[in-house]
């Protein structure tokens, strides 16, 4: 009978499996789990399937983006524009400073500085080419391409602020016997910072740099601390810092900033390279015991006193030996620091000239290092080599050099240096 409000029930479904085998006839709550099961399946297939292109983005990516230039990319890589300024019209010179670790950096130091006018162009044009960081003499308004030639010009003409101090370099310059003159590290930072801006020229002069050195506060010109008690006993005199600016290539000269500023910038550094070298931990074997600017001292005068490290270890050995016998170095070197014309052969009133560098006259260390330390100075005062040595002479051009625990062995090897002509002071 049909009522006209009742609905017909559904008969069950009949399903099977793979194989045909018929399963139970399935109930409208597994049917809606079925879904759901089907549902799940789908949403996980799509997930690993985005997850594998994501995959595939980011390694043709990390391929692509480092070769960006080569391949002609870049504008693909953070939208970067290419407008460009014409060549051979530029706008007033600048210098500027290029700073980053790689082009893409350099760039955007170019773009915000008014040199070129896209970092896009500035990339299309450099490529892959090695460029340096530092100070650059430029010009605002330059084509990329204009720029990248001269950043990467092998004479270097539009760079400035690079020095390179050799070791046993001294603050002034020195005359020799030879009418030679060797450059000193003041005069070689005022070259350093040369350059002409729009027809005028401009340097950090020597005289500022004396100033600065003799007069500024230890503060001021960063003195590291084991340093500024024997710097601070010597204001007035430039000579204070003698030793503190370490050998090396400092490239990273600010040409436009204060005497004081550089020197403090280089000092700065080269208290970082002594301490990497060692200096604060010496521990000098022997009976004299050296602090860290005794033992800078001292490695100055090595530096000075042979021309071949193999010997610094022996000289070194030397200096702490007399030290401990409470006798005077008397070496050359520091009589020929503050002469007006140097001579290896040292003699007449320089060798009584009462001066704090004297140790003809003085006992003691000099006052201040005498030079520039180079590495191997400074190892061989940090670990000199074992021996009663207290006399040594170089006997010939060769840098040949012998020592010796006994005068008289001293004097006949001193005899061998007048029979080579290398001295004439005292011989027979």
């Amino acid at each position: 009978m049909n009522d006209g409000w009742r609905t017909q029930r559904a008969e069950p479904v009949q399903v099977g499996d793979a194989a045909g085998v018929a399963r139970p006839p399935q109930t409208r709550t597994e049917r809606r789990r079925e879904r759901e099961r089907q549902e799940r399946l789908r949403r996980r297939r799509r997930l690993a399937f985005a997850t594998i292109v994501v995959a595939f983005v980011v390694v043709i990516a990390g391929i692509a983006y480092p070769m960006r230039h080569t391949l002609g990319l870049s504008r693909l890589f953070g939208g970067q524009s290419t407008a460009d300024w014409s060549s051979g019209s530029t706008g007033p010179q600048l210098i500027v400073h290029i700073t980053g670790t790689n082009n893409s950096d350099f760039a955007q130091t170019l773009v915000d500085a008014g040199v070129v006018r896209s970092a896009g162009a500035f990339n299309d044009a450099a490529g892959d080419q090695p460029i340096s960081a530092g100070f650059y003499e430029l010009n605002k308004h330059m084509s990329a391409s204009d720029c990248v030639k001269l950043l990467t010009d092998p004479a270097r003409t539009h760079r400035v602020g690079m020095l390179s101090v050799p070791p046993g370099a001294q603050l002034d310059d020195k005359h020799g016997i030879d009418d030679k003159v060797t450059q000193g590290i003041l005069s070689m930072i005022s070259d350093a910072t040369a350059y002409t801006l729009n027809g005028t020229p401009h340097r950090v002069t020597v005289d500022a740099l004396v100033k600065a050195a003799a007069a500024a506060s230890t503060a001021d010109l960063q003195i590291p601390d084991w340093a500024t008690t024997a710097v601070q006993a010597k204001t007035g005199d430039h000579r204070r810092i003698e030793g503190l600016i370490a050998p090396g290539s400092w490239d990273q000269v600010d040409p436009q900033a204060s005497p004081t500023a550089i020197l403090a910038s280089l000092i700065s550094a080269s208290a970082a390279k002594f301490q990497a070298e060692g200096l604060l931990d010496v521990s000098t074997a022997g009976a004299a015991k050296l602090d860290p600017y005794e033992a800078l001292v001292s490695a100055s005068v090595v530096e000075r006193e042979v021309n071949q490290a193999a010997y610094y270890p022996k000289v070194a050995r030397v200096i702490l030996n007399r030290l401990a016998r409470k006798q005077r170095l008397e070496m050359d070197s520091t009589v020929n620091y503050t002469a007006a014309v140097t001579n290896i052969d040292v003699a007449g009133e320089n060798l009584s000239k009462p001066t704090d560098w004297n140790t003809y006259v003085k006992y003691g260390l000099p006052a201040t290092p005498i030079g520039a330390v180079g590495s191997d100075a400074l190892a061989a005062t940090e670990a000199p080599e074992p021996g009663p040595w207290l006399y040594f002479v170089t006997i010939d051009k060769s840098g040949t050099t012998l020592f010796t625990s006994q005068f008289s062995v001293h004097e006949h090897n001193r005899e061998l240096a007048c029979a080579n002509k290398l001295l004439t002071t005292g011989c027979k």
